[in-house]
């Protein structure tokens, strides 16, 4: 198979001057293209399969810098790979002309976009014979564990393909910007501001109602001495209300941030000891018949459920049981 600086010529011969285009037109090929004549500087792509846990898989933080390093973004979080950005700029550097990255929204910030950039992925993959399905659905929600899964299996996919040769990441990208997207956690803790405002809405519109019933009374109030003097009360009451009304609804989406940020870190924690034990358990199937006893017992532990840790703790609470009873049966044959 040729490598993404090679071609083949129509006879099946490796041919790096001349390369067919539709079998009409002959196109001089050079290794070092200037970028507006790369569209014809790749071959095929190497597919990778293999997706079992291996001592060349990199922990989340080596992940993001190597992202960082390649293409000299500023990510933080394998999180922020949602935005397919990365991925676009990625095939352009393995096959380049492949991808137009001027197509590429690299400052996107909502999913709409991220969904624009994975189709330009879907089509350099479809392009160069990639085979990998793009789970565009999960990738664009953020999610820690399905993000993570992605970006292993592309680097595997970047190390059989890449040849080495120079590649300026900034210029490639033609003077756009490469803002990193905002955290997925950070967009969520933005919408309480939005129902903060809606909320104070009501209110204000409640004022205004309360204000304009009171007005026919002002009218009537003038032929009654009496009743002109409760007309500042009736007024400034809604005012007293409308603030205690902010305050609450202010405390209240206090409350719901502090409780979104503590389910976004369970959340997080969650699907980190998930992946890990599933690369436990990717262990544990490879070396199964190695360690046949060792592994069944992990295995065991792995596939527990709350019923049978509930029955294992019982038994042994009934064992204690037993053993503490002895004692007093002997102290009364005494």
């Amino acid at each position: 198979m040729p490598g993404p600086t090679q071609a083949l010529s129509p006879n099946g011969e490796n041919n790096n001057d001349i390369l067919q285009d539709n079998g009409t037109n002959i196109i001089p090929y050079r290794k070092n293209t200037v970028r507006g004549e790369r569209a014809y500087s790749w071959g095929m792509a190497v597919n990778v399969y293999s997706t079992s846990i291996t001592q060349e898989t990199m922990s989340r933080h080596d992940i993001t810098a190597w992202v960082n390093d390649l293409l000299c973004l500023n990510y933080t979080k394998v999180e922020q790979l949602s935005s397919g950005a990365a991925y676009c700029q990625f095939m352009d550097m393995l096959f380049p002309g492949c991808i137009s990255l001027k197509k590429v929204k690299f400052q996107a910030k909502l999913e709409h976009e991220y969904i624009h950039n994975f189709k330009l992925l879907q089509a350099s993959f479809k392009r160069m014979n990639v085979d990998k399905i793009i789970p565009v659905e999960k990738l664009v929600k953020g999610r820690f564990q399905d993000n993570l899964d992605f970006i292993q299996w592309f680097k595997k996919f970047f190390d059989a393909n890449y040849d080495g040769k120079e590649y300026d990441p900034v210029q490639a990208r033609q003077g756009q910007d490469a803002i990193p997207p905002p955290d997925p956690g950070e967009q969520i803790f933005n919408l309480p501001k939005k129902s903060h405002h809606a909320a104070s809405s009501p209110t204000a519109g409640a004022t205004r109602s309360a204000a304009s019933s009171t007005t026919p009374k002002t009218s009537t109030s003038t032929s009654r001495p009496s009743s002109a003097k409760k007309i500042p009360v009736l007024s400034t009451t809604p005012a007293k209300g409308e603030k205690e009304l902010e305050a609450q609804v202010a405390q209240l989406n206090d409350q719901l941030n502090t409780i979104k940020l503590a389910l976004e870190g369970v959340e997080k924690e969650r699907d980190f000891y998930f992946g890990k034990l599933r690369e436990v358990e990717l262990l544990c199937q490879e070396q199964g018949q190695d360690n046949g006893p060792f592994v069944e017992r992990l295995m065991e532990v792995l596939y527990s459920t709350d019923d049978q840790e509930a029955s294992a703790e019982g038994e042994e609470h009934e064992a204690l049981a037993q053993e503490a009873e002895v004692p007093d049966d002997t102290q009364d044959e005494y």
